[in-house]
């Protein structure tokens, strides 16, 4: 594996993780600017090499995955995110990129106009009407799928129930928030009630709008501000600033000082007065959207990847402070990586008392030259925990500075002996019992793409674990209700629905189960090569490495990583458990070279009107047809949906047959 390919593979794996912490878990590790910095470099080497691109990479993604406690809906329309501009600079250069991209198609030196709206620091929401009755109403999820909180948003009395004069459907968009005044004094009310104190507003609102009994969501102060239409039928608008118009005559709230402006220099003058007076307002803003207002232009202007070409998010600063780094500690991840994390003097962060915060790396730590005891720079963007920048410029002139933090010589957690691997940023943990790689297994185990098992998330396996109920994921299929009802925070209920849960993630298709075994070198991708190309568990186990080497997207150095890995006398117990609990380890369909799209190749892009990606690439797979993570020569067919992005370009480029989710049922005889 090349060292752009690791450096990609390992910048995907961080990216998915500060997703969940921050779209799941509403528990932030990191602050905007680093993660932004992190997407960027991602989004340059992939750029640099297209055949490093993948279909599940956050760079093609709209977002993050929703929460498993409620009901999962679609929009009726993606909801996109947001391109990132931090300076005049930047601003100026997204401009030019939307007038060259308009010269192609023969408009020279288009002038725009824009609607500026402050960027309110809250939940997306999508509320469909139909017929003027509110029907549902849905969290923005990963931008495809999302949350049906219906009944929690009937409770917020900005919220109107009816609209008049409505079309058959539309979708209005707005963002769910607390006013500060208000978070101040329910986190007032939560402590002299003796329960925890939220974090911040957002995360109240978030906490809130995820509540399973309305009654608890009606008795917290929650706000929307609409901001915009997705799907509608019946109606057209021809600009944003109508759109907003329509929203307002019919009872949506709609922030008064969002201004329509005629100029590039009008724009970036109100994102810096916006700027100035961010700490005077009664609701938290992280920045200002700034939108194309003509809805032709839009249109022309279209999508790139994730982000509307015609709407920009002009990010403010950061804030910053110096504390004191304590000390540095790590945590094991699920293939024993050990990861530093620092603790801090708690110090108050734009409202946000901090005390921990990530330190990614042994490498990165070591080239920042973090020390305990130092005065360090404490960055915080948005409502996230911070990152350590650097030492504070006086710390390398201090008298009795302590010496460099390297990674332990003994694990942490299992105080086995670390070993550092040959060209890598990670020491590691070779003890497969280790209890913190255990745990790290087990919660990968049960997410979404490997078994997805709704309602057991990481504090509730930790919990297991300390418990004694599960040593490992075999363990999980032989808990009964009775156990887990009787665990804290835990009713019958919920309880029930983790069983169930638990005998319907048997059904998952064999690929999810090599996924999720945490099996180090098997992603999404190899774990359906692996499954379409042996086909069973038997032949998998008992294959050498050349066979598993020359399966796609694995080579010889991971093929020889998969095979040490699968000889492993506790692996192979565990599969063994597994599959006499009933778990999938045989591929349905025929092998490759059968069927009927045998030895066809397809790649997946965009959002497809009714099937997710994997529900499309089972299909795919079991009708013999392959499918891979980019687009080449090789490749038969691009099956593309809404926000198709490079990877169309690139096969309309090589001349490769493009298909709509139509064509591609049609050609499994599903049409």
């Amino acid at each position: 594996m090349s060292a752009a390919a690791k450096r990609a593979e390992q910048l995907r794996a961080e990216l998915r993780e500060h997703n969940e912490r921050y779209y799941l878990q509403d528990d932030p590790s990191i602050g905007d600017d680093q993660y932004d910095a992190l997407l960027d470099e991602l989004r340059e080497i992939e750029r640099q090499h297209p055949e490093l691109v993948t279909a599940d990479s956050p760079t093609q993604r709209i977002g993050a995955e929703p929460v498993s406690a409620l009901e999962k809906v679609t929009h009726p329309q993606a909801m996109f995110s947001l391109a990132n501009a931090r300076s005049a600079e930047e601003f100026d250069g997204w401009v030019l990129r939307m007038r060259n991209h308009l010269a192609r198609e023969g408009i020279e030196n288009a002038a725009f106009q824009y609607v500026c709206e402050p960027k309110v620091d809250g939940l997306a929401i999508s509320i469909v009407y139909r017929n003027g009755l509110l029907e549902r109403g849905a969290t923005r999820g990963n931008g495809e799928v999302g949350e049906d909180v219906t009944h929690n948003l009937r409770t917020i009395g900005t919220v109107p129930l009816s609209i008049d004069d409505a079309p058959a459907m539309i979708e209005v968009r707005g963002e769910v928030y607390m006013s500060l005044e208000d978070f101040q004094k329910l986190n007032e009310r939560r402590a002299s009630d003796g329960k925890p104190t939220f974090m911040n507003p957002r995360n109240a609102a978030a906490g809130t709008l995820r509540q399973l009994d309305p009654r608890l969501a009606a008795e917290r102060p929650l706000s929307l501000w609409a901001y915009g239409v997705g799907a509608c039928e019946g109606v057209s608008f021809s600009s944003q600033w109508e759109t907003l118009e329509w929203l307002r005559q019919r009872g949506f709230p709609v922030n008064s000082e969002i201004e329509l402006l005629g100029s590039e220099q009008e724009a970036i003058d109100r994102c810096l007065e916006w700027q100035q007076r961010r700490g005077s307002i009664s609701f938290e803003i992280d920045g200002v959207v700034i939108k194309v207002d003509d809805a032709e232009q839009q249109r022309r202007l279209g999508v790139v990847g994730r982000d509307p070409r015609w709407a920009v998010a002009w990010k403010f600063p950061p804030t910053t402070k110096l504390t004191q780094l304590k000390a540095i500690e790590w945590s094991v991840g699920k293939f024993g990586d050990l990861h530093p994390f620092a603790v801090l003097e708690p110090v108050e962060v734009g409202g946000v008392v901090v005390q921990y915060a990530t330190l990614h790396n042994e490498e990165d730590m070591s080239r920042k030259d973090l020390r305990p005891g130092d005065e360090v720079i404490i960055l915080r963007a948005g409502d996230v925990i911070p990152q350590v920048v650097s030492p504070a410029p006086h710390a390398a002139e201090r008298k009795g500075r302590s010496r460099p933090v390297g990674a332990p010589k003994k694990c942490p957690v299992c105080s086995a002996a670390t070993v550092k691997p040959e060209n890598s940023v990670f020491t590691k943990c070779p003890n497969r019992d280790c209890e913190g790689r255990r745990e790290a297994l087990l919660t990968h185990f049960v997410s979404r793409g490997a078994m997805d098992v709704d309602g057991l998330g990481e504090k509730l396996v930790v919990m297991l674990l300390q418990k004694g109920l599960i040593e490992n994921a075999a363990d999980l299929y032989s808990l009964t209700v009775t156990q887990l009802a009787a665990l804290e925070g835990m009713g019958e209920l919920s309880a029930q629905g983790i069983i169930a849960s638990l005998e319907a993630s048997k059904q998952r298709p064999f690929a999810s189960v090599l996924f999720a075994l945490g099996i180090e070198g098997v992603g999404e991708v190899t774990g359906r090569s692996l499954a379409q190309r042996l086909r069973t568990i038997d032949a998998l186990l008992a294959a050498d490495v050349d066979e598993i080497s020359q399966t796609p997207g694995v080579g010889p150095i991971v093929g020889e990583l998969i095979t040490a890995q699968l000889a492993d006398a506790q692996m192979r117990r565990l599969v063994g458990r597994l599959r006499a609990a009933g778990l999938q380890f045989e591929q349905d369909g025929p092998p490759p070279g059968e069927g009927p799209l045998a030895d066809k190749s397809f790649v997946l892009t965009g959002t497809l009107p009714t099937l997710t990606r994997e529900q499309a690439s089972e299909k795919i797979l079991a009708a013999g047809g392959r499918v891979t993570s980019s687009v080449s020569k090789k490749t038969d067919y691009l099956v593309a949906g809404e926000a198709a992005g490079s990877k169309l370009e690139k096969a309309e480029r090589l001349a490769v047959a493009v298909l709509d989710e139509t064509a591609l049922l049609a050609l499994l005889g599903e049409g």
